[in-house]
């Protein structure tokens, strides 16, 4: 027998029920066909749908108080630390190599940041607030733990929608990325071929060069230091060699279970009633526009390099200059042997993929210091 609480706390629940939430649970499906059919951005798109589908489920004791979705997102959002995590690894699994071979490839990074700043302006037009047109315009940068971070200290109200943008988004590059860059560009300039430079990379240069940009960046964009000082740390820790226990735990371990809490954490604030506003989709066609427009200006200043140096630069790798670290620079090849099979420009891609990596991180810190605001 069914007793008269338990039928009271049924009748609550069903009256519970709204349609912001059915959709939102509708929703959730969504992003977890996405992840487990499709494989786009599955590690952390499957944790965002489930914590998307159990916030909205009635009366879900998972976002009370003291619930675990509520305890992950003060654990590790609040205060950043899960995206500070995620660099960490990010930095122990990049190879600077390319970069260090071409610096003239970090002015393309620089140049693929163009769109964060124009969407700023543009939100402001329509309305939002600095921190949050701050907020919408880093999801140019394409990259999820930039995006989170700022959002988190700028806007957290706005941080499941941008979220959901940035890593969307970021899983779409290879469809979103290649008709910016061919509107752009003609075949004769996808056909130029780029030599590789023979200078070797010294180790020594390896172990210096994320002590040098954190000290740099820290120094000439204070609110970019716990960003880019994460982000070097794992590199440092990379190719140092001397710890490679913790190298392997910070890009596998510690990165696997981070991301879970932190996909948990972000979809436990896609409630139905805050997250179904006029604002949302403001949100993601503003998002999209940023980084198309990041794109395009990595593509148009590589055009210039190209120009400048008498035809010896491809300006397709300039599409590389945003963060999607590799897979922008695996986009950039496959558009590049459309034309010509043999024409072979990964390591140019990543030398600016890279860099892009390092820009997006210091555009956040700028973001951060034009708002005033900082971790």
């Amino acid at each position: 027998m069914i007793d008269q609480e338990t039928i009271g706390l049924l009748l609550k629940g069903v009256n519970n029920v709204t349609w912001q939430s059915l959709f939102m649970i509708g929703v959730s499906f969504v992003l977890m066909y996405l992840a487990i059919v499709k494989d786009y951005e599955p590690l952390l798109l499957l944790p965002i749908a489930a914590g998307c589908m159990l916030a909205n489920l009635p009366l879900s004791p998972m976002i009370a108080e003291d619930g675990m979705l509520t305890v992950l997102y003060n654990m590790g959002i609040t205060n950043e630390m899960f995206p500070l995590l995620i660099f960490v690894g990010i930095g122990a699994l990049t190879d600077f190599g390319p970069l260090l071979e071409n610096p003239r490839l970090v002015l393309l990074g620089a140049a693929g940041q163009f769109g964060i700043f124009l969407t700023l302006i543009f939100a402001l037009l329509l309305g939002f607030t600095p921190p949050e047109a701050a907020s919408i315009g880093i999801i140019g940068a394409i990259d999820g733990p930039t995006s989170i971070y700022v959002s988190g200290i700028l806007a957290p109200h706005l941080l499941g929608p941008i979220t959901v943008a940035a890593y969307s988004y970021m899983s779409l590059v290879p469809i979103i990325l290649p008709p910016v860059v061919k509107l752009l560009t003609t075949k004769k300039e996808r056909m130029i071929r780029m030599p590789y430079s023979s200078r070797k990379i010294s180790r020594r240069t390896r172990i210096l060069f994320p002590i040098v940009v954190t000290v740099l960046v820290g120094t000439l964009v204070p609110f970019a230091t716990p960003l880019i000082g994460m982000l070097m740390l794992g590199n440092l820790m990379k190719e140092s060699g001397a710890v490679e226990r913790l190298t392997k735990a910070s890009a596998a371990e510690i990165a696997n279970t981070v991301t879970l809490f932190l996909g948990l954490a972000i979809g436990s604030t896609m409630v139905g009633k805050e997250f179904l506003k006029p604002d949302t989709l403001f949100i993601l066609i503003l998002g999209l526009a940023a980084f198309a427009v990041d794109g395009a200006a990595g593509v148009l200043f590589a055009k210039l390099l190209n120009w400048i140096s008498g035809g010896k630069v491809n300006p397709i790798i300039g599409a590389a200059g945003i963060s999607a670290f590799p897979m922008a620079a695996r986009v950039v090849q496959r558009i590049a042997q459309e034309d010509d099979f043999e024409n072979f420009l990964l390591m140019h891609a990543m030398g600016a993929n890279a860099a892009g990596q390092v820009a997006s991180v210091v555009a956040g810190g700028v973001l951060l210091a034009l708002m005033g605001a900082g971790g």
